[in-house]
């Protein structure tokens, strides 16, 4: 059986090549906006897995520029109708459909008061990007699954391009470049010794941390969307003060691991975790814990992180078949919410 997602997931290294060949001058112009703006604050505006999207962002935009980044609760706008004083910021909304009123109402929101506003949207025209100062396509093509995979990654190689582009880093503007054909090699990685742990687990924990603990959340939001089983995203070093204690025997924990300063706090605390029994599972080849998961280095910090939810994406449709689900329509959700 071949279901859309696994379609989807195939089509992830063309979309990227999509996004990259065909949306440069966009990306260069909202580059140039914001080294005019040079905002002191950077802002996001998103839910679910394009919040994941944009907390991967976060990190990039922190590392990259040294400025600050928060996220909006949409609800702000939607619900308290409460203007914000954003006159010397930059704002990102992301959302696949553009359609949700609640994230629209904060873009707008952003906007009106002083932020200069990208939206990175996967639909135009829509409500979202009419209310952005720019809006990029990214291209991903039509999503017919629930959840969302292509659209996930080509809202992240938007968002790193304009980083890239803002910046002038011409390290990550190649890495960004190449990330097509890092993705095809990442579609070929075998996780398959993930599925009889997780094939009948009941809980488990996904560590990270910077832009590795973005993909820690995508891929715990991933279980509960596909497979019906509870998953919790953890910084690495988080996990060790409280939640660690549910951790026994057998416990699955997989560790996302770049090639980055973080690898080693990630590779310690899977250690840690092994000794004591846990099912460890992580993307690095140093430590003495934990049963390594095959990963592709792109040669960059920031695209490394990014590279690893491509064989996590094609190991969870898998186990969502495994587990006696159909990927494609998750009993309770659809494809569009649009929360107020």
């Amino acid at each position: 059986m071949t279901t859309k997602m696994r379609e989807e997931i195939d089509e992830i290294p063309a979309a990227a090549a999509r996004l990259l060949d065909t949306s440069s001058s966009v990306i260069t112009h909202c580059a140039q906006t914001l080294l005019d703006k040079d905002p002191s604050v950077v802002v996001t505006v998103a839910r679910g897995s394009s919040d994941h999207a944009a907390f991967f962002l976060k990190y990039a935009i922190e590392l990259q520029l040294g400025l600050p980044v928060a996220s909006l609760g949409p609800s702000l706008a939607s619900i308290y109708e409460r203007p914000m004083k954003l006159g010397n910021a930059a704002a990102f909304a992301v959302s696949q459909s553009g359609a949700s009123p609640d994230i629209v109402a904060m873009a707008k929101g952003a906007r009106d008061g002083g932020a200069t506003t990208i939206s990175l949207v996967n639909t135009l025209p829509s409500p979202l990007a009419e209310a952005a100062t720019h809006a990029v396509d990214i291209m991903a093509g039509p999503e017919i699954a629930v959840a969302a995979t292509k659209s996930f990654v080509n809202s992240i190689v938007a968002g790193l391009a304009i980083i890239a582009a803002w910046t002038r880093d011409a390290d990550l503007e190649r890495a960004v470049a190449t990330l097509p054909d890092h993705f095809a090699k990442a579609l070929g990685l075998d996780w398959s010794p993930l599925l009889q742990p997780l094939e009948t687990a009941d809980s488990l924990y996904m560590l990270g941390r910077g832009p590795a603990l973005a993909i820690a959340a995508e891929a715990a939001l991933k279980c509960k969307e596909t497979c019906e089983l509870h998953a919790e995203a953890y910084s690495s070093a988080e996990v060790l003060h409280g939640p660690v204690s549910i951790v026994g025997r057998d416990f699955p924990v997989v560790g996302f691991a770049a090639r980055d300063k973080a690898e080693a706090s990630i590779v310690q605390t899977i250690s840690k975790l092994a000794a004591g029994n846990a099912a460890c599972f992580i993307t690095s080849d140093f430590g003495t814990g934990g049963h390594r998961l095959p990963f592709v280095a792109t040669g960059h910090p920031i695209t490394d992180a990014l590279a690893l939810i491509v064989p996590y994406y094609g190991f969870i449709e898998a186990l969502s078949r495994a587990r006696g689900f159909n990927p494609d329509k998750p009993v309770a959700l659809k494809k569009v919410t649009e929360t107020q």
